[in-house]
């Protein structure tokens, strides 16, 4: 009979696995590519197929670094199951009470800055009935107005993935982001199009104009056709791959 520790190790180098560690290593890359990474914080995970583990981005390397040798397996419980790297405590906290309570496949979180900046002001979160971008979002996001200090502890972990209430994006008040989704494609596509969706509305508030929003309903209009068809995420992490190989 295999030991739990072969068990893992086959689970870790399995085709699936190996496949899912390149992709989460490459949206780490993108990120920072695309100005969305601070420091050696913040972290992006994947559940794998057994449901009972998830990868994750090791700690103290900079995105920009990350390979796929160097991604990290937790378990539900936020425990290091298995890799070279150590992993920082409120991204167990945080990305295992995601995976666990809220059911969500690929969890990423950043304190990407135009996103952040909004989780600063009364409205918390971004209005999806502005640009084209942030139209996509409309009932998608959900705004976590409590924040309550550094998720140094299950019950903070627990508390933000409750928070969220099946949203697909939350904004963290005086904190940040998290996007979710089915595949890793998928959620990068929507973490880079949130910070666009982002920026526009911060530089738009800047100019001190009136804002011109559609009526909600076409929101949702344009939110339906952008989820009916993700061919062009999975188009964009394509040329990612071959820019940042």
């Amino acid at each position: 009979m295999k030991s739990s520790t072969l068990v893992l190790n086959t689970l870790f180098d399995a085709p699936a696995v190996a496949r899912l560690r390149e992709d989460l290593a490459l949206a780490l890359r993108a990120a920072a590519h695309h100005g969305l990474a601070e420091g050696v914080c913040n972290h992006f995970s994947v559940a794998l197929p057994d449901d009972e583990h998830f990868l994750l981005n090791p700690r103290g390397l900079l995105w920009s670094e990350v390979r796929a040798e160097d991604i990290v397996i937790v378990d539900k419980e936020g425990n290091k199951i298995a890799g070279r790297h150590e992993v920082e405590p409120t991204a167990m906290f945080i990305h295992a009470a995601i995976h666990r309570i809220a059911g969500k496949q690929c969890v990423l979180h950043t304190h990407m800055p135009y996103a952040t900046a909004l989780t600063l002001t009364s409205a918390r979160a971004l209005d999806t009935t502005l640009s084209q971008n942030a139209m996509r979002f409309h009932g998608r996001i959900a705004s976590d107005a409590n924040y309550n200090g550094l998720a140094l502890d299950s019950g903070e972990g627990e508390r933000i993935a409750n928070a969220m209430n099946g949203a697909d994006i939350a904004f963290l008040g005086n904190h940040g982001v998290v996007v979710c989704g089915g595949r890793v494609d998928h959620a990068y596509d929507d973490l880079y199009y949130l910070e666009r969706a982002c920026a526009a509305q911060v530089i738009a508030l800047s100019t001190g104009l009136e804002l011109c929003p559609v009526n909600p309903s076409l929101a949702a209009k344009v939110a339906g056709q952008v989820q009916s068809e993700r061919l062009q995420s999975e188009l964009f992490f394509e040329a990612l791959r071959r820019q940042l190989p």
